[in-house]
């Protein structure tokens, strides 16, 4: 038997996770993080922490555990929210889930759990853990969940050996449903809850109104960029030069004289690569969507269909400095080229693709064109069913 925090949060999936581990007989205490208290941009009704709060003491009192509440606001402002101001204002869109799970639930969470006299952190993650000896030292694997329509891996992609030591995962082995069911069967308060979106413990925001506490308006153009702006052959195959390597994973840049002004907007940091909502330009035989920003002058670049090829590129960069390997004993070499399973975004499925690492950093060149590839963003890289590294899309 283990003394084991749990971060319970009033959803289903910590609660069930709960639920379980006291039935494996250990001694379970739950923790409820208070993250954020600032409403400006939340839309009514998404995820006030003070409702999940209710949610939680009710499972906690029908699993009878003991429950405790910590304020982590500040450190969250400073660890994941200023650091997603300060992507958007360089034109980067952040994934705030996954710096959440790193510097937070994982590392100040951590460390006030080892303040109640925890061995080990538990959460409602859909992912596995395992174990490996190599060169007589333990070697802690993360592995994708059981259930890979809810496959939670990805948003712990920036884990280390030290954390995931200390982590547990109980739902790595069980689906959704199962989840759900056994919640109604314990007649628990947050068996029918919803499930979060939008920003981790922040909730759906409108992002512009969010963003606008930091990045103000400034009026700029729209400019769409015709399909025949691609006639021109293109790189798209990788055959061992470096040259190749940095013509596939350059973005695509763009000038005014590239196509025509379609319209304004009020602040080029607002939009992300594959943007549809939000746009207010019609009249258009096909849906517009995001294709590139500009954010040194303020412009966005749009183009018609979701198959414009504006979209889709071979190959990605991450900087040496971003580059991040759970299995450190798999590093690569100056030089070395592997082939990985990858996604660069949560609930993609897997790609084919080969990582080829340089003294600048980690180039990704994938197999097929991939949709949507967005700086800021987290590319990962699974040997079969294990995350094996991460990095920061740098371009």
């Amino acid at each position: 038997m283990a003394k084991i925090v749990l971060g319970l949060s009033g959803g289903v999936d910590s609660s069930v996770a709960a639920w379980l581990l006291k039935q494996q007989g250990h001694d379970v205490t739950a923790l409820f993080m208070i993250n954020w208290h600032d409403t400006t941009g939340v839309l009514t009704g998404d995820c006030p922490w003070d409702n999940d709060l209710m949610f939680a003491k009710l499972v906690a009192k029908k699993l009878d555990i003991p429950f405790k509440t910590v304020d982590l606001s500040e450190q969250y402002r400073k660890k994941v929210v200023d650091y997603m101001f300060s992507e958007y204002e360089k034109g980067r869109t952040p994934n705030p889930d996954v710096l959440c799970n790193r510097e937070i639930k994982f590392d100040v969470f951590l460390d006030e759990a080892f303040k109640l006299g925890a061995e080990f952190v538990a959460t409602g993650h859909y992912c596995r853990k395992s174990e490996i000896e190599k060169d007589g030292k333990e070697i802690y694997r993360l592995l994708a969940g059981a259930d890979l329509n809810k496959d939670q891996s990805y948003f712990l992609c920036q884990l280390n050996q030290k954390q995931l030591a200390k982590s547990l995962f109980p739902l790595g082995d069980i689906s959704k449903p199962e989840v759900r069911e056994i919640a109604k069967k314990l007649k628990l308060a947050s068996a029918d809850k919803k499930d979060s979106q939008g920003i981790c413990f922040v909730g759906k925001v409108d992002l512009p109104v969010f963003l606008q506490q930091k990045l103000s308006p400034k009026k700029g153009d729209v400019i769409e960029i015709p399909v025949e702006h691609f006639d021109k052959p293109q790189q798209t195959k990788y055959t061992g030069t470096e040259h190749e390597l940095k013509e596939l994973s350059k973005p695509f840049i763009y000038n005014k004289n590239d196509g025509v002004k379609i319209g304004t907007h009020q602040g080029a940091h607002y939009y992300t690569i594959g943007q549809r909502k939000g746009l207010n330009i019609g009249g258009k035989p096909l849906p517009l969507f995001v294709i590139a920003t500009d954010i040194d002058n303020n412009i966005i670049y749009l183009g018609q269909g979701k198959d414009h090829p504006g979209l889709y590129r071979n190959g990605l960069f991450i900087r040496k400095e971003e580059i991040h390997f759970i299995r450190e004993d798999l590093l690569m070499a100056i030089d070395e080229e592997r082939e990985y399973m990858i996604r660069h975004r949560y609930r993609q499925p897997l790609q084919k693709g080969k990582l080829v690492m340089k003294a600048e950093g980690l180039y990704i060149v994938f197999e097929e064109k991939q949709r949507g590839i967005t700086a800021g963003q987290f590319a990962s890289w699974y040997n079969g069913d294990e995350l094996i590294g991460s990095g920061v899309i740098n371009a």
